[in-house]
């Protein structure tokens, strides 16, 4: 993974098994399926996920602890913001976002699913090519 080997923390996993809702390849490593979902997700240089949308009756939400490389995030409305490792993103539920790789360097967060009544993922359009380009 050129550079971003020296920061790896956990193991890269396998492919994404949501794959589907990602533009590019990207890996999921599961470190914890209990009380709190934490997922380390490695994303090659150009991949993001699409749009999507936490929900939750009550709590919910998503937290990224960025770790390796440089990548972006964005929220309906907003400018995208640029990502780097140190970096932490609390996305409330109900917002609709996206994160990624930015185009040239390999990326890796740990996503941590906020506890919550009723949480759901919805997964949306994906990322026009246009506008990630443009970033």
């Amino acid at each position: 993974m050129n550079d971003l080997s020296k920061s790896v923390i956990f193991d890269i996993g396998e492919k994404n098994p949501f794959g589907q809702y990602f533009k590019g390849q990207s890996y999921l490593n599961m470190l914890s399926t209990e009380g709190i979902s934490v997922g380390n997700v490695t994303f090659e240089p150009g991949c993001r996920n699409n749009w999507h949308i936490h929900h939750a009756d009550k709590g919910g939400g998503q937290i990224l602890l960025c770790t390796g490389g440089n990548g972006w995030y964005q929220e309906w409305g907003k400018e995208a913001q640029p990502l780097k490792a140190g970096d932490v993103v609390h996305i409330p539920a109900g917002v609709k976002h996206w994160h990624g790789a930015a185009k040239d360097s390999w990326f890796v967060h740990l996503s941590l699913e906020v506890p919550g009544e009723n949480t759901s993922n919805e997964w949306l359009e994906p990322v026009s090519d246009d506008d990630y380009m443009n970033l």
